[in-house]
């Protein structure tokens, strides 16, 4: 049975390779600039549930524009490092625990990003995330889009894995073991009372470039282009991570 991914086992590693590289900042910035546009720039001193959050980059940012953050994740080791990168910020809680035991207190935006593709449920996880949402507050999911997985094995060449289903006999360990599709999350999110306020792919560009150096030498430039494409048909489907924003109605 798959267990939901903790990582105590890598935390200093798992932020040095994600926020200590383009990726990880280009990931960060674009998830923080929809948040701004579509939430953020709508409402002062929001209660900000930040689940799953790991060693605390978004909790950081959400904390220096002036919101009251709760910061959870499974791993200790990581809040750890949270709690550091956060010092500065006294109405910072913590939450050390699954996301299903953090209490049932109404939030106005909940951030849940790169958790889903870790956990065994992730349609559990997303019940979980709306009953933690208030009235015409919002939920900002993003996830580990299968489809550019598919996409990116393909232009690699990997075609027998492709042809596999991308099963891997050795767990990658900082590789997402359950990827989502973009289609099926948003179907499932029309089951629910929210309604889709903001859909984006994160990172379209920069994982495809040819010369992976132009990540950093056009950083701005690729920002940019990021932001334009990423909420535009067909471009949106083909980034490494999806982004959602949803807004509850009840």
């Amino acid at each position: 049975m798959k267990q939901d991914r903790n990582f105590d086992d890598l935390a200093k590693k798992f932020d040095a390779n994600i926020y200590g590289t383009s990726k990880g900042q280009l990931r960060h910035e674009l998830l923080l600039h929809h948040l701004k546009e579509h939430v953020l720039n709508h409402a002062q001193d929001l209660h900000v549930l930040d689940a799953g959050g790991g060693t605390g980059e978004m909790t950081r940012s959400l904390s220096e524009l002036g919101h009251c953050v709760t910061l959870n994740d499974l791993s200790a080791d990581s809040l750890s490092l949270a709690k550091e990168k956060c010092k500065d910020f006294p109405r910072t809680c913590y939450l050390n625990g699954a996301i299903a035991d953090i209490p049932e207190v109404p939030f106005d935006l909940v951030v849940c990003h790169a958790v889903l593709e870790w956990v065994s449920d992730p349609s559990a996880l997303i019940n979980e995330l709306i009953a933690r949402v208030k009235p015409n507050g919002y939920l900002s999911l993003s996830f580990y889009n299968y489809d550019a997985q598919v996409f990116g094995n393909l232009l690699y060449g990997n075609f027998e894995f492709v042809a596999s289903g991308m099963k891997r006999r050795n767990q990658v360990r900082l590789t997402p073991h359950s990827p989502a599709k973009p289609k099926d999350i948003l179907n499932y999110f029309d089951s629910l009372p929210v309604e889709v306020i903001h859909k984006a792919g994160i990172r379209c560009i920069h994982d495809y470039l040819k010369d992976n150096q132009m990540a950093t030498s056009k950083y701005d430039e690729l920002y940019e282009m990021e932001v334009q494409f990423g909420s535009q048909e067909p471009y949106m489907w083909l980034g490494k991570y999806f982004h959602v924003i949803v807004k509850a109605t009840a």
